[in-house]
């Protein structure tokens, strides 16, 4: 297992190192330090000494990967891919196009994506699975035939419906819950619990008719049908045995959705205002700060590895016939 493992983690580098070059050609040679500096300034009536001030302010006036005036390792050092590049991977983000310190910005913000994804992640796994479950137990009935058209309807709806939606009906017009904003500690929960509701809902459809398709392919397995002609009722079949060996694909859906819990949902912070990554990473883009935009992608990917590496390690307690050697 611990083989595996470290055989895993030495496969993520040269992925990482992958998603570092592509950002770095991306920002700084398919788009310019130059190109950076007009789109922050503005495009019209900007004068080279004002673009020349902009980049020197920000270390993009450096050489991108060679420094031929410096001596030494500052050759390499003194450039643009290693302080803005290189450096991500022992996590230092370093300051933002506007001056403020990336690494605190995330420390910071993570935490209210946390506060609303959690909820999410959880509330609407227990719905989906127990909905699906449902809709399995009283699969080929009139119940299961309406659950289907339900779900297909709710995939089809966009998620800017629920949440501009749920902000009029429920924010607006019943006044039941704050329509933007946040606060510290037990206060935040007033308003997340709107985003929170508009999360769960708007993933019904999707998540509940993707279970339902898992369990209901493994209802008429031999092993079930075996658990049945036992006297087990279908409630008890279902439950220990379909939903059981059901887990491996759930959690390969479930895990490797763990790491954007920290990168926030970018729709529903930026809706209801509430200071996350997801916002953090719009705002971002909006005012053209590029620095904040390389940061998340990079530590998006990190995640995304990590993700999937728990994926792997969660089949084996899943399921035990699975071995990693």
């Amino acid at each position: 297992m611990m083989a595996y493992l470290i055989r895993r983690m030495f496969y993520a580098i040269p992925i990482l190192i992958g998603v570092n070059l592509l950002t770095f050609v991306l920002f700084f040679v398919v788009n310019s330090a130059d190109d950076m500096a007009r789109l922050h300034l503005g495009n019209k009536r900007v004068t080279d000494a004002a673009i020349t001030e902009w980049k020197a302010e920000r270390g993009y006036d450096k050489p991108l990967v060679w420094n031929s005036q410096a001596s030494g390792m500052d050759a390499l050092t003194d450039t643009i891919f290693y302080q803005k590049s290189v450096k991500l991977f022992a996590f230092d983000f370093g300051s933002s196009d506007s001056g403020r310190h990336i690494g605190y910005d995330i420390s910071q913000r993570m935490w209210p994506s946390l506060a609303l994804a959690i909820p999410i992640m959880i509330v609407g796994l227990a719905v989906n699975i127990t909905f699906s479950l449902i809709l399995a137990f009283f699969r080929g009935s009139p119940l299961d035939f309406w659950g289907v058209v339900l779900c297909v309807a709710m995939m089809s709806i966009s998620g800017l419906f629920y949440i501009i939606g749920g902000q009029v009906l429920l924010g607006k017009l019943w006044s039941l819950f704050p329509i933007s904003g946040y606060d510290v500690g037990s206060n935040a929960a007033k308003f997340l619990v709107l985003p929170a509701l508009i999360g769960v809902v708007s993933a019904i459809g999707s998540g509940s008719r993707w279970y339902r398709t898992l369990f209901l392919e493994e209802i008429n397995k031999d092993f079930v049908r075996s658990a049945r002609a036992k006297g087990l009722s279908e409630a008890l079949v279902l439950a220990k045995h379909v939903f059981r060996n059901a887990l491996i694909p759930i959690l390969t859906g479930v895990v490797v959705v763990l790491p954007t819990l920290f990168m926030g949902s970018l729709l529903l912070e930026s809706f209801f205002g509430i200071p996350g990554l997801g916002s953090y990473t719009i705002d971002a883009i909006q005012s053209q700060d590029f620095a904040i935009v390389r940061a998340m992608v990079f530590l998006g990917a990190v995640l995304y590895i990590v993700g999937l590496l728990l994926t792997d390690i969660s089949y084996t307690l899943a399921d035990p016939r699975v071995r990693l050697d």
